[in-house]
């Protein structure tokens, strides 16, 4: 990680760990995937827009694809869930949600990055098992044609916690 993000204790304290437990899919097995995810994805929360051209949006960097389609096909058949998400949202907005609210939301982004892996079939990764962790978070959120590595997600993770890679 070549530049700082934001405090990652506090993040996970301030942001993460509030954000899930709001939604009812905390634990720390899933705060420590959401720290994961965000260290890859965005430097620990330096960016809020992809770098270059890229669509993807939040200190996750989610695509507005991928925000809308679970809106459209997951949300849709979960109304607690989406309740949930909407008291999270900055905007006065009724039903789906607009992707860029994911720019200045910390919670919604949040929120709704954990929701890409609830969607998934298969548990969490444990707490603490950093590469099995980096192994779910390519396969179930960068996916296997992403430019990330798992090598990449547990040298980000060591850096931020302050361990070698």
């Amino acid at each position: 990680m070549s530049e700082p993000g934001m405090d990652i204790q506090q993040l996970r304290d301030l942001v993460v760990g509030p954000a899930l437990e709001i939604i009812g899919l905390g634990g720390t097995a899933a705060e420590e995937l959401m720290i994961g995810t965000i260290l890859q994805e965005s430097g620990g929360g330096h960016w809020l827009h992809q770098l270059g051209s890229g669509p993807a949006i939040g200190i996750c960097q989610m695509e507005p694809a991928t925000h809308d389609d679970i809106w459209k096909n997951y949300l849709r058949f979960h109304s607690d869930l989406a309740a949930k998400l909407q008291n999270l949202t900055i905007a006065a907005h009724v039903g789906e949600m607009p992707a860029s609210e994911m720019a200045g939301n910390l919670y919604y982004a949040v929120a709704m990055a954990r929701l890409v892996y609830a969607r998934v079939p298969e548990p969490l990764p444990p707490a603490g098992d950093l590469a099995a962790q980096a192994t779910y978070y390519k396969q179930h959120y960068n996916t296997a044609g992403g430019a990330a590595t798992t090598f990449q997600y547990v040298a980000n993770w060591q850096a931020a916690m302050g361990h070698a890679a």
